[in-house]
C-alpha cells in the first residue's frame, strides 16, 4: 500500500510523475497557456513571450549549474552567440528559419566545448571568473567581425514565417516559444532522470566520490558545457527574432545576473523551481514599475533613468532574501505550502 509521496519500484521513482492530481493541472496550465493570446492584451502577451524564452535559456543555465554545479558568470556569452548565429545565417547565408535555429545552438555548443576544456581543472570562484572572461572575448570578437557581424552597428532580424505561418503576429510568436519552452522543459527533466543526468549530480554533490564510482568528470563537465550551451543559444535565437535587432549592447553582463538569481530564487538543481524563478525574476521590475507608478511624485522618473541600476539591485536583493530566508527558494516555499494545505489540520 502505498504512503504519502515514497516510492515503491525503481519505474515510479524515474517517472516524471505518477499523481494524477499533478497530471491535472499541468494539463490545466497548458490549455491555459494555449488559449492566453485569445483572452490576454498585447502588453501581457509580450511579457508572457519574454518569460518564455528566458525560461528556455536559463534551463540550459540550470543544466551545467543546477545539475551538475559548475558556476558560470558569462552564460550571457552563450545567449549572444546563439542570437548572432541565427541572425548570421538568415541574413548573411540565406537558411531556413529551423535550420539557422538549429545553428544557433551549434554555434554555442561548439565554444561551451573551447571553454570548458581549459576549465576542466576549475571550480568554484576560478571557473566563475575564467566564464565571465570568455563572455568579454566573445564581445571582442563580435565587435571586431566587422560586416560579417555588424561590428557595432550589429544586424536587422526580421521575424520568419515556419509552416507557412508568419511569426510577426505576435501571437504566433508566443506560440512558437511556448512549444520551444516546453519541449525544452521535457527534455530537461529527461535529462535529469538519465544516467547521464544522476552523473552530472553526482559531481555536484561530491566530484571525488563521483570519480571514485567511476564516473568520468572531464568527459561529463564537457557534456554539460555543450547541452547547457546549446540550449542557452536557442534561447538566443528566440530573443533575436523577438527583438529584431542583434547588437552586442543587447547582451549586458546584468544578464548573466539575471539568469542566475533565477535559479537561486527559484530554487537551485530544480527545473521546477526554473519555471518559478523565471517567472518573478521576469515580473519583479514590471511589478515595482507599477508600485513606483502608483506612488507617482518622481519615483516614475527614477525608474526610467535609472532602469538598469534598479534591476540589478532589485536582483541583488532577491538574491540575499532568498539566500537568507529560505535557502531552497521557491521551489521550497511551494513544497511548505502544499505540504500544509495536504496534511492540514494535522500539519503541526
Amino acid at each position: 500500500m502505498r504512503s504519502g509521496y515514497f516510492k515503491q519500484d525503481f519505474d515510479a521513482l524515474v517517472a516524471l510523475t505518477d499523481s494524477r492530481v499533478v497530471k491535472f493541472w499541468v494539463a490545466a496550465l497548458l490549455v491555459a497557456l494555449v488559449g492566453l493570446p485569445w483572452l490576454a492584451n498585447a502588453y501581457l502577451l509580450s511579457h508572457m513571450t519574454v518569460i518564455l524564452f528566458t525560461l528556455v535559456a536559463v534551463l540550459g543555465l540550470n543544466v551545467l549549474t543546477g545539475f551538475t554545479g559548475l558556476i558560470s558568470l558569462g552564460h550571457v556569452a552563450f545567449l549572444m552567440l546563439g542570437a548572432y548565429g541565427y541572425a548570421i545565417a538568415v541574413t548573411r547565408f540565406g537558411w531556413h528559419p529551423l535550420l539557422a535555429m538549429g545553428f544557433a545552438g551549434a554555434v554555442p555548443a561548439i565554444a561551451g566545448l573551447v571553454v570548458g576544456i581549459p576549465s576542466l581543472r576549475l571550480k568554484g570562484l576560478y571557473l566563475a571568473i575564467t566564464t565571465l572572461a570568455f563572455s568579454f572575448i566573445v564581445s571582442a570578437l563580435v565587435l571586431a567581425g566587422g560586416k560579417f557581424t555588424g561590428a557595432s552597428r550589429g544586424i536587422m532580424v526580421e521575424r520568419p514565417a515556419i509552416f507557412g505561418i508568419s511569426l510577426n503576429d505576435d501571437k504566433a510568436l508566443y506560440g512558437f516559444c511556448l512549444l520551444l519552452a516546453v519541449l525544452t522543459l521535457l527534455i530537461t527533466l529527461n535529462i535529469r532522470r538519465t544516467r547521464l543526468g544522476r552523473a552530472f549530480v553526482a559531481i555536484r554533490d561530491n566530484d571525488i566520490a563521483a570519480r571514485a564510482m567511476g564516473i568520468n568528470l572531464w568527459r561529463y563537465k564537457l557534456v554539460a558545457f555543450v547541452i547547457s550551451a546549446f540550449i542557452t543559444g536557442v534561447g538566443g535565437a528566440l530573443m533575436a527574432i523577438y527583438v529584431n535587432f542583434v547588437t552586442v549592447e543587447g547582451f549586458p553582463f546584468l544578464l548573466s545576473i539575471e539568469a542566475l538569481a533565477i535559479i537561486v530564487v527559484g530554487g537551485l538543481g530544480s527545473v521546477l523551481g526554473v519555471v518559478l524563478g523565471t517567472v518573478f525574476i521576469v515580473s519583479l521590475p514590471e511589478i515595482v514599475s507599477a508600485l513606483f507608478s502608483t506612488l507617482g511624485g518622481g519615483y516614475a522618473e527614477v525608474l526610467t533613468t535609472s532602469a538598469h541600476e534598479i534591476k540589478s539591485m532589485l536582483y541583488g536583493l532577491a538574491i540575499i532574501a532568498f539566500l537568507r530566508l529560505d535557502p531552497r527558494g521557491l521551489l521550497g516555499v511551494w513544497h511548505d505550502i502544499r505540504h500544509t494545505w495536504v496534511h492540514w489540520p494535522l500539519r503541526y
